[in-house]
């Protein structure tokens, strides 16, 4: 029996690439960099936000200093600008409610740091309790290493194959296999279902529906 739904944030819940490409754009325009298409962002995002300007800066110009200037630019200009464009996937927030509705618990387990996280969350599910909500923390591995997904485990008091976690990327589905969670791959994000398949995906899934209906037959 599922007690415990994990999402991953951005490509799952919300469509956060057009603010995330706008504020990595602003940050590189400010340190003299060439900017990228939105779409281009669909596969730096996913590591974290130090990988994210990693990929995104010209291969010679990776370095320490140039992303920590990444990241006070972006930061900056995010902060201000993280809900322009960002919208929930159709059919999220009434999987929400009904997964709610059925008992069954809802955390949040995201690359993204820890402020932003938390913020979007509170902005665009104001009605939905999140038992845990847990982004990148300082001192703590990003995904696809486990130990945010068992932190979560742990504070909801639920086993491994009490769970689902879903998300939308090979990130996501290695962080599951780690876990010994069992994995729900979704089509609507920022990667593709190959990559979703290679990656160990338990399930597939194309709406948000699909994982209603997965929850109450596992």
């Amino acid at each position: 029996m599922i007690k415990l739904v994990i999402f991953d944030l951005d490509g799952t819940l919300l469509n956060t690439i057009s603010d995330l490409a706008g504020s990595t754009n602003y940050a590189l325009k400010q340190c003299g960099f060439p900017e990228h298409e939105t779409d281009a962002y669909n596969y730096f995002v996913g590591n974290g936000i130090n990988k994210l300007f990693e990929r995104a800066l010209p291969e010679s110009e990776r370095t320490p200093e140039n992303i920590g200037r990444m990241r006070g630019f972006f930061l900056e200009h995010y902060t201000q600008n993280n809900t322009c464009l960002t919208v929930p996937y159709p059919g999220i927030s009434e999987l929400l409610r009904e997964l709610q509705h059925k008992g069954i618990a809802l955390a949040v387990a995201s690359n993204k740091y820890q402020e932003g996280t938390e913020k979007l969350v509170r902005y665009y599910f104001k009605d939905i309790v999140f038992s845990a909500v847990l982004g990148q923390r300082e001192g703590i591995p990003v995904k696809p290493d486990p130990v945010i997904v068992k932190e979560i485990l742990q504070v909801n008091g639920v086993s491994a194959n009490e769970a689902l976690y879903i998300g939308d990327s090979g990130v996501d589905m290695q962080t599951a296999a780690a876990a010994t969670v069992t994995s729900v791959g979704v089509t609507w994000g920022f990667r593709t279902r190959e990559e979703l398949v290679e990656n160990g995906a338990c399930y597939v899934v194309d709406s948000p529906a699909e994982i209603l209906e997965l929850s109450g037959r596992l």
